[in-house]
């Protein structure tokens, strides 16, 4: 399938890494065409780089790792809601800001950025997962021992399947991946963020951690 990585830090790197070992024609999109990050690891993998709007262009499914403050602005670099019509939008941001030297969320308890993006891509198919491991658990959940849950939610049907089969051939169990339900859902995923950063601390700086769901 041919896929499309918006972002450059270390989510963009290890989720367009992952896709390429599994045969995905995959290009790193950046703010700019020249990003050293996104040619070298271009070059090191054997795939492309260039600009947001050159991984959106033809990508069926389009991940956004970018950091949310700046996920919008980068879809509208990408040509906005004409270029990513029909395409799934695998979102993977979290709303966060750090500039103050404490967690904050940017997006309220009644949004999400998931659904921000919907709004502003009506004809694109949203789907909120991977937000609630580090990066090297997104795309290798087996550094966490035994079984733990993943979270998606989307109001599509046919795009959340897509997304599902994704995070299958990552290595996640039919039976970890919990469905949430439509977009408004992924409230609770990015707001987990609080959360995630409080267990991070509480196991001294620990990354290759998550939560089962269990039901009694």
């Amino acid at each position: 399938m041919r896929m499309g990585v918006l972002g450059t830090g270390p989510v963009g790197r290890a989720i367009a890494t992952r896709l390429t070992e599994l045969g995905h024609d995959v290009t790193m999109g950046a703010r700019d065409a020249a990003n050293p990050k996104a040619a070298g690891w271009a070059a090191e993998r054997g795939a492309r780089a260039g600009s947001f709007a050159d991984a959106v262009d033809g990508a069926e499914l389009v991940v956004n790792a970018t950091a949310a403050t700046g996920s919008l602005a980068a879809f509208e670099a990408a040509g906005g809601n004409a270029a990513m019509a029909g395409k799934v939008l695998l979102d993977v941001s979290n709303p966060i800001d750090w500039s103050t030297g404490e967690l904050r969320l940017t997006v309220p308890d009644n949004d999400s950025m998931a659904e921000r993006l919907q709004r502003t891509l009506p004809d694109a198919q949203v789907v909120k997962s991977l937000n609630t491991v580090n990066a090297s658990v997104m795309v290798h959940p087996e550094l966490v021992p035994g079984a733990h849950t993943m979270f998606i939610s989307g109001d599509h049907a046919t795009a959340k399947g897509t997304v599902l089969r994704l995070l299958r051939d990552f290595g996640w169990p039919g039976d970890a991946l919990l469905d949430l339900g439509g977009i408004t859902a992924a409230r609770g995923q990015e707001h987990y963020i609080v959360l995630w950063v409080g267990l991070m601390q509480a196991g001294g700086g620990d990354l290759a951690f998550n939560v089962k769901v269990v039901r009694g």
